[in-house]
């Protein structure tokens, strides 16, 4: 037992025995250098008694044999030698003290063959020896001090202990995302699938700019629902990146239609097709022209998003949701565009407010903006109306008054009857502009998208802080029974916090059923690693003291993908959460792999990618006639009305005159 009693006998009986060995190396100097030792009167009757009866042991027969037996003691001394540990020391050291040490305590033997005088001789040997004899000492003391203790595995980074195994099985279905992966486990790279077996769970792509979650991701959920016969609308941020790879891809896999959908494609800069989101036959009530005043409103005003309640938003909300609600009622709906909204807007107050009078259902929606007109509230009613009136103007513009206007084809996407694929492009230099009108567009999509009895559909939505969409997160979690798959891609969190506001980004991000991450850093990083969870770890520590050394190896529960590991991804090296389903139990969900793409495969493709065709030829003056046709229209509503209101006595009351009150 290593109690200190044992420790201080044991280092007795090595002294004792490197005491011994020192003894007989000093009687070896005695006996052979017996002259010398005469000569310089060191010689003594008790030394002689003592020589001559340890000679009769056969020690001094041979010159090299009691030189061995010190040698043999010493060696037996330091064996158990314990000297304070050294860090630095290495074996090269102590070996090299040791062998020369040996070298100079045999070879000292070639002094006596020197033609010197005897004393001088056995001076000489006895120091040479000596000094062999201190090198062998003093290399073996070096050795004791060596730490000898080392650890298993030098990973300087952990790596190899943040390994976890993953799923390695192809799991597919109708409706499944598949992407082959390989992964690093153990000192090896290992082959692997990441199985999105449900994607009506919501997928959830994060990546910072050149992460890759486009190439490596987004593309392959458009080919793989094209190929599975996905109706689908995606909205390409930057036009037409995506939906070059959706035309090209529907072209080659039309046979995985029942009955082959049409594609379509909305584009401000390069107009394509016409489509009219406030389309009168997809509001059935005043709620849903309420939430496409909120949605365009707040595409708009980002700001708006976080002080939803306050007076001066709900007004213009409300002041707009009765604009629209008119134009659907009028004429039913014939000039129910958001170009005719603006229009209307715009007129002065005596004939709008004379115009929304005469329709019931907005009557409480308008009475507050007519009283405070009436009673000259001016700051007030600039406060409630001139905001939107202001917002709504920057979309004044020929072009989009021109797609919006026109009606090719309904935002019901998955329509059993009339199948579709649309893609809309956005402009990342005129974001907060398009951005609000396509925030308009799929609002309205949605709303016709989730409903029972439709076909399956898949939502695609790159770069998604860039537009607004109220109430996503019940989308994600009311569409899954309606087979309604949604895709969001962003950068960062705190991009999505910053867009939709903390409780509404913090609901999107948890209620996702599957992550795929790329790196990111910051608060995204560490609320993805908590999301991934913890893993059995080795751990050794390595403790030194005078006398020892030792390693405590351990198990500790540590973050399977630690946040410092999720901010130093490579391209196309991902991390994330998939979901299961019942009857597809998926046990390795978490997983941390870099996703195999054909790059030269790939290229070839995007190579052999067709334009996508025109859909007509327009030029600028049939742009603007459209404009001025819209504003003539909206200017005819109002004679019209305000002849018709004048003409009509049971109806004059409802006319609105500042002057005349």
């Amino acid at each position: 037992m290593q109690t200190g009693e044992n420790e201080q006998a044991l280092r007795k009986i090595l002294d004792m025995t490197r005491l011994i060995s020192i003894i007989i190396l000093v009687l070896h100097f005695y006996f052979f250098c017996y002259e010398a030792f005469v000569r310089c009167h060191l010689a003594g009757e008790i030394m002689e008694k003592i020589i001559s009866r340890i000679s009769k042991t056969g020690l001094f027969d041979d010159f090299h044999k009691s030189k061995l037996f010190s040698l043999l003691l010493l060696a037996v001394s330091l064996i158990g030698a314990r000297g304070k540990k050294d860090q630095k020391m290495n074996y090269r050291i102590a070996l090299v003290y040791i062998f020369n040490g040996l070298l100079v305590y045999f070879a000292a033997v070639v002094v006596f063959y020197l033609p010197l005088n005897g004393v001088y001789k056995s001076g000489i040997y006895i120091s040479v020896t000596s000094l062999g004899f201190l090198l062998m000492l003093s290399g073996g003391t070096l050795l004791s001090r060596i730490i000898k203790t080392k650890f298993q595995n030098v990973d300087v980074f952990n790596r190899e202990n943040e390994t976890f195994p993953q799923e390695e099985r192809l799991l597919e279905n109708e409706y499944s995302i598949n992407l082959p992966a390989r992964y690093y486990l153990k000192n090896r790279i290992r082959k692997s699938w990441i199985n999105i077996i449900n994607p009506f769970r919501g997928v959830l792509v994060l990546g910072s700019p050149g992460s890759g979650k486009s190439y490596f991701v987004i593309r392959h959920v458009i080919t793989q629902h094209i190929q599975k016969g996905f109706s689908m609308f995606v909205y390409d941020f930057k036009y037409d990146d995506l939906s070059k790879i959706v035309y090209n891809t529907f072209e080659k896999n039309k046979e995985a239609y029942k009955i082959i959908p049409k594609c379509y494609f909305i584009n401000f800069d390069k107009i394509m097709h016409r489509c009219n989101p406030l389309d009168p036959k997809g509001m059935e009530d005043i709620t849903d022209a309420s939430e496409s005043a909120r949605t365009i409103l707040m595409g708009l005003n980002r700001e708006w998003i976080r002080k939803q309640g306050d007076f001066f938003v709900e007004s213009p909300i409300n002041f707009l949701s009765a604009v629209i609600w008119y134009l659907r009622k009028y004429s039913d709906g014939e000039f129910c565009t958001l170009p005719h909204v603006i229009e209307l807007m715009q007129a002065d107050y005596d004939n709008l407010f004379t115009l929304l009078r005469t329709e019931k259902e907005i009557e409480v929606l308008i009475n507050p903006f007519i009283s405070a007109y009436l009673q000259e509230a001016n700051d007030q009613l600039e406060g409630q109306i001139g905001t939107a009136k202001i917002a709504m103007a920057r979309l004044s513009s020929p072009q989009l008054y021109y797609v919006l206007s026109g009606n090719d084809f309904t935002l019901d996407i998955n329509n059993p009857d009339e199948p579709k694929i649309v893609c809309m492009g956005n402009n990342p230099q005129k974001i907060q502009i398009y951005g609000a009108v396509l925030s308009l567009y799929v609002n309205r999509l949605v709303k016709l998208v989730n409903k029972k009895g439709r076909l399956k559909s898949s939502l695609i939505f790159d770069e998604f802080p860039t537009i607004y969409l109220n109430n996503m997160d019940s989308l994600i979690a009311t569409a899954r029974s309606n087979k309604v798959a949604t895709c969001l891609g962003i950068q960062d969190f705190s991009q999505l916090r910053k867009d939709y506001g903390r409780e509404q980004a913090d609901v999107i991000m948890n209620i996702t059923g599957n992550i795929i991450s790329g790196q990111v850093t910051g608060d995204t990083s560490k609320q993805l690693s908590e999301r991934f969870g913890k893993i059995l770890q080795d751990r050794e520590s390595l403790s030194i003291n005078s006398s020892d050394t030792s390693i405590s190896r351990s198990k500790q529960l540590e973050s399977a993908v630690p946040p410092s590991k999720i901010s130093a991804l490579s391209s196309g090296e991902f991390v994330g959460m998939v979901a299961d389903n019942p009857d597809c139990k998926i046990e390795l969900k978490t997983f941390h792999s870099e996703i195999i793409n054909d790059h030269d495969s790939l290229r070839k493709e995007e190579d052999s990618f067709k334009e996508i065709p025109l859909v007509r030829r327009i030029d600028e003056s049939m742009i603007q006639r459209n404009y001025l046709q819209i504003k003539q229209d909206v200017q005819d509503i109002i004679n019209s009305e305000m002849e018709r209101l004048l003409n009509d006595s049971a109806l004059s009351h409802l006319v609105v005159n500042k002057k005349d009150n």
